[in-house]
């Protein structure tokens, strides 16, 4: 029993992913899907185990291992857009695979179970961004969500774009433009997170994929729940939270409460142990 109540999170999760990938591989015919979920669903995995064990740095360790895993190898070595981009190239071209199924997996029917898990423990923009100082949102939250829509609206024209004016050699250019997107991702993130004291300023009000992650993650099936009997009102879950999300209510309609990356820091921090998943 105490094997599985430390556990059972990172067996819930190879289990998970490894119905997905061998779903896929059986569906797809292809081993590099049982490969790939194979290995992102042991590296949640490991990073829940390491945070059963009361290792300090394990969401940074799954961070690295997928986000690098995606960025590197997918991104750069196999020349596959895992941005939006790559997600509206696939949808328009009719082909269900790569960035496509990326998307579906991890950021459209994903959020229903694990919410915006995705952002806190894979995204390999935030994996850099949460290296910077400001861990804590130093000023009160900006109204600028609407940049999102904007950023999400000018991928979707952009790649439309390309297939309307028929411009030839379409995967060149995605690649090109995910060298680019990205570095501009990094310079815009760590630019905002300078001026507004907030590591995850970009993921706020910038990010497009977002657009996708919100709706399912109201419905979101793991959540950050409080005791109210337990606790005792004295806001440090408030104040620890990346995401200003206000942990205190346990309503789905909570103050930025689709925007939870289940960090675990207000968990963590709660001097009465009275929030858990």
């Amino acid at each position: 029993m105490a094997f599985w109540k430390r556990y059972g999170g990172s067996l819930v999760m190879l289990a998970v992913f490894g119905s997905i990938a061998v779903g896929f591989w059986l569906a797809m015919d292809n081993l590099f899907y049982l490969l790939n979920f194979g290995y992102i669903g042991g590296s949640i995995a490991l990073g829940l185990a390491l945070y059963a064990n009361r290792y300090p740095h394990a969401r940074r360790v799954v961070q690295l291992l997928v986000g690098l895993y995606m960025l590197v190898y997918l991104g750069i070595f196999c020349q596959e857009n895992m941005q939006i981009e790559g997600f509206w190239y696939y949808l328009f071209s009719g082909v269900f695979e790569a960035a496509t199924i990326h998307y579906v997996v991890a950021k459209i029917a994903g959020p229903l179970l694990f919410g915006r898990g995705w952002c806190g423990y894979a995204c390999w923009t935030a994996m850099v961004l949460d290296l910077l100082p400001y861990k804590r949102p130093a000023a009160p939250r900006k109204n600028w969500g609407f940049v999102r829509y904007i950023v999400f609206a000018l991928s979707l024209l952009f790649v439309g774009a390309l297939f309307v004016l028929r411009i030839a050699d379409k995967e060149t250019i995605l690649f090109r433009s995910f060298l680019v997107g990205n570095a501009l991702y990094y310079a815009v993130g760590i630019g905002l997170a300078v001026a507004l004291g907030d590591n995850r300023a970009f993921c706020k009000y910038i990010c497009p994929v977002t657009v996708f992650l919100k709706p399912a993650s109201r419905y979101a099936l793991l959540r950050v729940r409080v005791d109210g009997e337990r606790c005792i009102s004295c806001g440090m879950c408030k104040k620890v939270c990346p995401m200003d999300v206000d942990v205190t209510d346990n309503s789905r309609d909570r103050l930025n409460g689709t925007e939870c990356i289940l960090c675990m820091e207000c968990v963590e921090h709660c001097p009465v142990k009275a929030i858990k998943l």
